[in-house]
């Protein structure tokens, strides 16, 4: 790069360019007003690149593919499988090796997720844009816009690149898809001599990914493809890596720690089989296999997923859709919600409230953009129509704006908005008194505009009004004031004293204190004043916007959601912080967060973008420790403050719906991007899409989250139960030295794992939130899945009591029908029935168990057996798979099973009442022997636990 280009666009020059005036900006860019010639075009195309988003390479889809194939339990599973070949045991290496294939490809489905969020933010920049070149206007590929590039912008059109204004008319830009707000933005050339301003706050800049939504522009090019506003976000959304959820942390920490006791306990009964009972190589390795198989819970991994996937229905009614499995679980845990204002706490209609005028305060009722609901009162009586201070006042407001109304339609069953929505309030206020925007606009016609900057923070229009020229003026009322030399009352225009004005502004204050945002308006007839010309060209805000008449304040508030001040109770009850940020001013921020109870002290911390921006990370943590909401903050920034929760340990979720979210979004452990208002690209770096765009919705699907981590707790019990029961009858064939046949085959096994326990165990993860799971703190982090006071109610009470019923089965056959006289399996009949009875008394005690497993404390007695239909069908699967295995004769041999006769089911119907019944009396004596006084938090505690 040449030492011109490098001077030309250097950090330095760029972060000042605002501060330049327009004569200036072309020297400083190394321009002219006939634009780039073609040779330097060609320079600074080689120099730049392209205007283009650059997209980072991903991992292949192949590798994130076989990754699901090839982690520790699969490796063991692989080699179990093969083991079972070898062994010349092909139906049990097949039938693992299922389950690997099973499990890989549930996983794959659960993580697979396209990386579309580029793409998306992609579709938001234009192919075409206009530019000057040579002298000469031209129509180019966005992509070969170049810094320098003299660009030319009307109505409509997509901003390519990031620019600097020296040209506009009556210019404003729609920059939601940058800052979240949906109004647009006026823009001005002039030069912007503050530093307390963000970079999308700059008047005369314009930004790639935005849109033309009023006038026409030139502008010069300053950056371009990943150096844009847009591009960085979009480097900051590709380089965030997706971080494991907490309960893909938590299960592979699970399936490394039962692999590995899996495999401890496979090698030593292999050593001990051939030491204590003598077997060859080959059939130990098989009892080897057997004890493997029988402590690893082949079936878990495809039913958390089946589990996670049902939790994504109920959420989906709840108006949550969830894109990534894992994110379900990751809601149950979250510890802070960053969530922004407009739209999501409140519902984004924008409603006048309160009138003051003439030294009366008016109500007005109704929310929302319909005319028809809603009255302007005073005292709490209408006011009369016709009254003149009002309707002079409100006929101004009007006119002196450019949005409209448009009614209910094909397209929308309610009144929509097209333009600024603080413009759409005032309209809606003119029609609750009655008045109609149309006829005023065609009785006082519009001659002239002199539009919105955010330095006057004042909009004028001028009207043709019967022989008079009435100029009609609206904005921030300090700055209205201070150009007010008259006060309208009763009709009449009266010269505004000190007092007058002092008591405006106090009136100006309180509404400000409660959150709402006022504007002031004010006239002034120009006919007849001296120095007034008659050339509408020639008005400028210097010399309109003085010797004003107040009018009077209108004071309009986005109102919060009734349904969430409810939501917000709720999260405090659950231990959840909820931090506001947003994009609107400190004080109304705060007063929506004090309204709907976010904020409850007297002095909560407002930290603004600037103020954000020189903080320290240690500086940033220690605020967030504190009551704090931040305002008028920058993509990145948002970034900052969830990672600086994230550092502090917090589960953090964050909703969003502009492009300028979407970093923060990727990065959160939870990112909820809204389904109305959410742009593309919020969406596709989101977790979770609330349909309603409601902060109640996020509060719901918090409570269902916890539920899934609750069932998947329960059903984890309910899979480890048969495992000590398939275990045992192991321990007694080897530690009898083979004298005892073996009482369970390992296709019996696999078939308990993976068939009969399968659907029993999706029933336990379908179990609604309980009563009272919203009212205890999240869990914690170092809490693991499976604690020891699980593993020893799985193992140790439900595994006993299935091993005692599955052995006294087998012992009672044997009792029946004579002992089957060969130390190793056999092939007889009475052997095969001595399994099946094995294999049958295992599967009715996990009918017992499952539903003694739905609650730790509660008698399933109170909940109702029938509460659950997927139970249900789950033991109706169960009892048929067993009946098929019994009954089917060309499934005995892959089985080794024969047909039971009516004395073994008369012994094997009552296993399933003894261990409900006996759970019911271990339930009794824990609800009884607690101290009555810490039985409440007990069990709340033990209710979310179990």
């Amino acid at each position: 790069m040449s030492k011109t280009l490098k001077q030309a666009f250097s950090p330095d020059v760029l972060s000042d360019l605002q501060k330049l005036p327009v004569k200036e900006v072309y020297s400083a860019l190394n321009t002219g007003e006939k634009g780039l010639s073609k040779s330097e075009v060609a320079t600074r195309i080689h120099q730049f690149g392209k205007n283009a988003l650059q997209e980072k390479k991903d991992q292949p889809l192949i590798f994130k593919f076989l990754s699901n194939f090839t982690h520790f339990m699969a490796i063991l599973l692989w080699c179990a499988g093969l083991v079972g070949f070898i062994a010349q045991l092909p139906e049990l290496g097949i039938a693992i090796w299922m389950v690997n294939i099973i499990n890989g490809a549930f996983s794959f489905w659960q993580e697979f997720r396209a990386g579309k969020a580029t793409e998306a933010l992609k579709k938001l920049l234009p192919d075409y844009a206009r530019v000057v070149r040579d002298g000469e206007e031209q129509k180019i590929l966005a992509e070969d816009l170049v810094p320098g590039d003299l660009i030319l912008l009307g109505e409509g059109d997509r901003i390519s690149a990031d620019a600097r204004l020296v040209e506009d008319n009556d210019l404003s830009v729609n920059q939601s898809t940058l800052t979240g707000e949906s109004h647009p933005v006026h823009k001005s050339k002039d030069e912007v001599i503050r530093d307390d301003l963000s970079r999308s706050e700059q008047p005369d800049m314009i930004f790639a990914g935005t849109n033309v939504a009023a006038g026409t522009c030139k502008a010069i090019v300053y950056a371009t493809g990943m150096n844009t506003e847009f591009g960085k976000i979009a480097g900051l959304t590709q380089t965030l890596k997706e971080e494991l959820s907490p309960l893909q942390k938590e299960m592979n920490k699970l399936t490394r720690t039962v692999s590995i006791l899996a495999i401890s306990i496979g090698v030593v009964f292999f050593l001990l089989s051939i030491l204590l009972v003598g077997t060859e190589l080959a059939v130990a390795f098989i009892f080897a296999m057997g004890m493997i198989v029988a402590f690893i819970p082949e079936g878990l991994l495809p039913t958390v997923t089946l589990s996670l996937a049902m939790g994504v229905q109920r959420m989906a009614k709840r108006n949550a859709l969830i894109k990534r499995l894992s994110a379900v679980e990751t809601l149950g845990c979250t510890t802070v919600i960053c969530t922004d204002k407009t739209g999501t706490l409140t519902q984004n209609e924008m409603t006048v409230s309160n009138i003051f005028i003439g030294g009366k305060s008016l109500d007005v009722t109704g929310v929302g953009y319909d005319p028809s609901e809603g009255r302007i009162l005073e005292n709490g009586h209408p006011v009369a129509p016709g009254t003149p201070d009002l309707s002079r006042l409100l006929s101004a407001a009007a006119l002196c704006c450019n949005a409209h109304l448009v009614p209910p339609g094909p397209e929308s069953s309610r009144f929509t908005v097209l333009g600024d929505p603080t413009e759409a309030a005032l309209l809606v206020a003119a029609q609750k008194y009655g008045l109609a925007p149309e006829d005023l606009n065609k009785k006082e016609l519009r001659l002239r505009e002199l539009p919105f900057d955010s330095v006057r923070k004042r909009m004028t229009t001028i009207h043709q009004v019967s022989n008079d020229r009435i100029a009609f003026t609206k904005g921030a009322p300090k700055e209205v004031l201070e150009l007010c030399t008259h006060i309208r009352v009763n009709g009449t225009s009266m010269e505004m004293d000190g007092k007058t004005r002092a008591e405006i502004m106090e009136i100006n204050d309180r509404y400000a204190r409660n959150g709402l945002r006022v504007l002031a308006v004010a006239s002034r007839n120009l006919k007849g004043i001296t120095g007034i010309p008659q050339s509408l060209s020639q008005y400028t805000p210097e010399l309109i916007e003085q010797e004003l008449t107040f009018l009077g304040l209108i004071a309009m508030v986005d109102p919060p959601r009734p349904e969430v001040s409810e939501a917000v109770k709720k999260c405090h009850r659950a231990g959840i912080r909820i931090i506001m940020i947003t994009g609107d001013y400190g004080l109304t921020a705060e007063s929506i967060a004090r309204r709907i109870g976010i904020i409850k002290g007297e002095h909560p911390r407002i930290i603004t973008g600037i103020e954000l921006g020189k903080m320290q990370p240690e500086e940033l943590k220690k605020a967030l420790e504190g009551e704090v909401l931040f305002a008028r903050v920058a993509p990145e920034q948002k970034l900052q403050v969830v990672s600086a929760l994230q550092e502090m340990k917090h589960i953090v979720a964050v909703t969003g719906d502009g492009v300028n979210d979407s970093p923060a979004l990727k990065k959160a452990d939870i990112g909820v991007a809204m389904g109305l208002s959410g742009t593309d690209v919020a969406k596709e770096a989101a977790d979770m899409i609330l349909t309603d765009d409601n902060f109640a919705s996020i509060v719901n699907a918090v409570e269902e989250g916890r539920a899934v981590y609750n069932n998947i707790r329960k059903f984890a019990v309910y899979i480890f139960n048969s495992n000590m029961a398939e275990a045992v009858p192991m321990i007694f064939y080897l530690f009898s030295r083979g004298t005892i046949p073996l009482p369970l085959t390992i296709m019996q096994v696999l078939c308990i794992d993976l068939g009969t326990d399968m659907v029993p165990a999706m029933g336990l993860g379908a179990e609604s939130p309980e009563p009272g799971i919203m009212d205890i703190p999240p869990r914690s982090q170092k809490e693991s899945l499976l604690t020891k006071k699980l593993l020893s109610r799985a193992l140790l009470w439900y595994g006993s009591m299935e091993a005692i019923a599955c052995m006294a089965a087998f012992f009672y056959l044997n009792w029946l029908n004579g002992w089957p006289g060969t130390p190793l399996p056999g092939t007889g009949t009475i052997y095969r029935m001595a399994t099946t009875m094995t294999f049958a008394a295992i599967i009715l005690a996990q009918v017992g168990a499952v539903f003694a497993c739905r609650t730790e404390r509660v008698s399933i007695f109170k909940t109702g057996f029938h509460t659950n239909k997927l139970i249900l069908v789950g033991i109706l699967v169960e009892l048929i798979l067993l009946s098929l295995i019994t009954y089917l004769p060309f499934l005995h041999n892959l089985f080794n099973t024969a047909p039971l006769g009516l004395k073994e089911w008369v012994f094997l119907i009552w296993i399933p009442f003894a261990v409900l019944l006996i759970d019911e009396i271990r339930k009794f004596f824990l609800r009884n022997l607690r101290p009555r006084k810490n039985k409440g938090n007990y069990e709340k505690k033990e209710m979310y636990n179990s």
